[in-house]
């Protein structure tokens, strides 16, 4: 891989430096591209980092690294401003040596070793299996698949990895819901509740079982409805009511349970291999791959949650009160102690969050990411804290939020609320706006910011809607390619010496910025500043554009502009192969 400007740029410094000051050579150089591009093509404030170590004021010690940085092609001037700064102007071709480095590494420019091939595993998405995934969830799966992406790209050996919840109340009520369905459409009247899973794929579901299985698991109301408390009127929403209503569906979970006896297992399973099914193939279809489904009942199975509950007993972080075992989550920053056991032996969630964590570290990942939506931000102490109980490394556990996308459908906000069945499907919202759209807008703001998702925008053809002002761009240089009709390996010996104009200049730098911008982002987990890059290197490619024409009569420059343009164009598919968004030739 041929050394980018920045990186000749940071050797000349280290020699100055060396000379300056040979015995504060191990301090880092920062070099920036000014805002201002009257101030140079790169600035360094590495004087006035020294100063206080050599005891000097800052332009003096600038000067001297001026003074002494080595005679260089690549640098035209260099002079200090402002307190101490140095700015730099570099030669027109070192700026347009670039174009040469795209064509030469196509689809693997840009590739970084940051991060020196280190295990990092991002699991995210991991929803509940109780139904087809929403556009909300939509957005954890973009930013994630986009951040696996960027890690890869950035030099990490990234594990893809979904939680699959497959143990616990949430499964056992989609299973009683399923079975619920099943029995009125067999004619035993028994109320379904608000608190129940309402879809139509629940009623799908249980037609389903009556096709396999016809009348088996039929039960008379009577018996299901058996021992239930009492159920609030209707149309109240308080506290005391949600409560009645949850003892009513845990009390049909238990009836349903000894019903069934041994059918019990196959109404759960077949709740949740249809929507482990469904998920899997609404996430594959968005271009959203896993490498790990890992099962949380796996953990209860293989006594990992019992041994993690133990071995933080063992190490005095728990306690006993009212039958219950208790986490010290208090001493670790939480705002309350946590409940690992209940009085009834069962497990917390919270239990066996811990012991999935515990799984993360015992496989050797340098690099832990979860993927949560912000209302788990009060979820990250308690974690952290379990983690350090457990005398491991908590600094390894990064966790980004994602904030719910808002979408809007003619100016009403839709809701999505799984359990009324009242929500917009991930795979609606595809079949709408298209995956490219989808992924896109997904990636265009910080995980971690608030979304309104405009589908009048992501459906637009023009140059307001991003993914499809970058995406034109690139079939415009599919055009010109088509047009000039040449050999794209002879772009190899064009005279990019002959691309003199500052347009042309511009997009070069740009070009050049790209595997720094790949570097920042996958440092700040930030997938969405590849997202602001391109629709800049865009907007620079459609000014150029419509300045200049492409295919002149002049042959040497004729080419020297489609060398920059086919290096644009696999710039532009290189972010976007980032971002999972598809490069069309033609639109």
């Amino acid at each position: 891989m041929a050394k980018d400007v920045k990186t000749q740029l940071t050797e000349l410094l280290q020699q100055a430096l060396a000379s300056v000051a040979p015995s504060a050579t191990d301090t880092p150089i920062h070099l920036e591209r000014p805002r201002d591009p009257t101030h140079g093509d790169f600035a360094t404030n590495l004087a006035m980092q020294l100063a206080k170590a050599l005891k000097k004021n800052p332009r003096e010690i600038a000067q001297q690294l001026v003074n002494e940085l080595p005679v260089s092609a690549l640098v035209t001037k260099a002079d200090v401003a402002g307190a101490g700064f140095i700015n730099f102007r570099l030669d027109a071709g070192s700026k347009t040596t670039v174009v040469k480095a795209v064509l030469a590494e196509g689809e693997n420019f840009g590739r970084s070793t940051q991060g020196a091939w280190q295990k990092v595993q991002v699991e995210f998405v991991s929803a509940n299996p109780t139904g087809p995934l929403h556009v909300g969830h939509g957005r954890g799966a973009a930013y994630g698949a986009s951040l696996s992406s960027l890690l890869t790209f950035a030099g990490w050996d990234v594990t893809r990895e979904y939680y699959v919840n497959d143990a616990g109340r949430q499964m056992d009520i989609l299973g009683l819901s399923t079975w619920l369905r099943y029995l009125d459409q067999h004619g035993v009247d028994v109320p379904f509740l608000p608190n129940a899973y309402q879809g139509d794929y629940v009623r799908d579901m249980a037609k389903q079982m009556t096709a396999a299985h016809g009348a088996k698991f039929i039960r008379p109301a009577a018996d299901v409805l058996a021992g239930t408390p009492g159920l609030p009127e209707a149309d109240r929403a308080d506290d005391e009511a949600k409560r009645q209503r949850d003892q009513h569906l845990d009390a049909l979970i238990a009836n349903a349970k000894a019903l069934l006896g041994a059918d019990w297992t196959y109404v759960h399973q077949h709740a949740l291999s249809e929507q482990l099914a469904d998920c899997r193939d609404d996430l594959e279809q968005f271009g959203v791959h896993f490498d790990v489904w890992f099962s949380e009942q796996s953990l209860f199975d293989t006594g990992l949650v019992a041994r993690c509950v133990d071995l933080l007993e063992k190490k005095g972080h728990l306690y006993v009160q009212n039958g219950a075992r208790w986490f010290k989550s208090t001493t670790f920053g939480d705002e309350k102690d946590r409940v690992v056991q209940r009085e009834n032996g069962l497990y917390t969630y919270f239990a066996s969050d811990i012991a999935y964590h515990l799984n993360k570290f015992e496989r050797g990942f340098d690099k832990v990411i979860n993927i949560w939506g912000a209302d788990h931000h009060g979820y990250i102490s308690r974690v952290n804290g379990a983690i350090t109980a457990l005398d491991l490394d908590a600094s390894k556990l990064h966790v980004a939020l994602v904030q719910f996308a808002v979408l809007y459908r003619n100016g009403q906000k839709a809701s999505m609320s799984t359990r009324s069945g009242e929500f917009v499907t991930l795979r609606e919202l595809r079949g709408e706006v298209g995956n490219d759209a989808c992924r896109f807008f997904y990636a265009l703001r910080k995980s971690d910011q608030h979304l309104d998702f405009d589908l009048d925008l992501a459906k637009s053809q023009t140059n307001e809607n991003p993914v499809y002002y970058i995406q034109y761009a690139h079939a415009r240089i599919c055009s010109v390619v088509n047009q000039w009709a040449g050999d794209l390996a002879t772009l190899a010996d064009a005279d990019l010496s002959l691309l003199s104009n500052p347009r042309e200049l511009t997009i070069a730098a740009k070009l050049a910025e790209f595997r720094e911008v790949v570097e920042n982002s996958a440092r700040e987990l930030a997938p969405h500043l590849i997202a602001f890059y391109l629709k800049d290197l865009a907007g620079e490619f459609h000014g150029w554009y419509n300045a200049e024409r492409m295919l002149v009569d002049d042959a040497a420059l004729r080419d020297a502009r489609v060398a920059l343009a086919a290096g644009v164009r696999q710039t532009i598919r290189n972010g976007l192969a980032i971002l999972g968004v598809s490069c069309p030739e033609s639109m």
